[in-house]
């Protein structure tokens, strides 16, 4: 809050994220403190483990949903930080009241991403790591994480706690082929819901017109591919 705070007196006119939170009441303390956007999400990144270690944290859809309304009064946007593995999740949020995504994992295996390709069982992988991992914390993401032990010796530092993985995701491809599938997808979505725009998802959602309705897993089986002896799925 305070480095808001800070952040918007020395520069005013520069618009600033800040985050994450995941209730409304979290979101209300930035948005006072001078926050241009939110970003909600915690615990839910393919990469993160926040909520197994911290026991802090929310259902995805549910966060966005309730701040997205909250910060809609005071006309500040949300950006939907975590759980984003598909064309259809990006949708979800976006109908959930986000104005944007965060897609770390999803563009982490692209030929743009920073890394080598490597392969595994004959799968051409790229490594990919959450910055509350031990692994990012030596690169210098520990003051996230990290704070001084004021109780010990001056200047001591604390025990580093991992609120991350490391791990790899699989390759794919350039981006200039990526990000048009990932649009028409969306563009899909919102198509076959009777969405013309954003601004319309918006109204829709909070005029009871766009409805989510809970799946049974039996449900959700039936959404996805089944029934077959094999399959080869493709993205693009």
């Amino acid at each position: 809050i305070e480095m808001v705070q800070h952040l918007k007196k020395k520069h005013p006119h520069v618009d600033v994220i800040a985050g994450n939170v995941v209730t409304p009441l979290q979101a209300l303390h930035l948005i006072q403190a001078g926050a241009d956007g939110l970003r909600v999400g915690m615990g839910i990144g393919s990469i993160c483990t926040t909520q197994e270690v911290c026991a802090v944290g929310r259902a995805q859809a549910s966060a966005v949903y309730h701040v997205s309304k909250f910060a809609a009064k005071y006309d500040v946007p949300v950006l939907a930080d975590g759980g984003i593995k598909s064309t259809g999740h990006i949708t979800k949020a976006l109908c959930c009241g986000a104005s944007c995504v965060m897609m770390g994992s999803m563009l982490a295996g692209t030929d743009e991403a920073p890394g080598e390709y490597f392969y595994q069982d004959g799968v051409r992988l790229k490594r990919y790591r959450g910055m509350g991992s031990l692994e990012a914390m030596t690169k210098g993401s520990e003051k996230r994480y990290v704070w001084e032990d004021t109780k010990g010796p001056a200047g001591a530092a604390a025990v580093k706690v991992a609120q991350g993985v490391s791990g790899a995701v699989q390759d794919k491809g350039t981006l200039r082929r990526y990000i048009p599938y990932l649009m028409q997808g969306v563009r899909h979505g919102l198509q076959d819901a009777g969405i013309k725009s954003l601004t319309e998802a918006k109204e829709k959602l909070y005029n009871g017109q766009v409805r989510f309705e809970i799946r049974s897993p039996a449900a959700q089986k039936e959404g996805g591919v089944h029934g077959l002896h094999s399959y080869q799925k493709r993205l693009y």
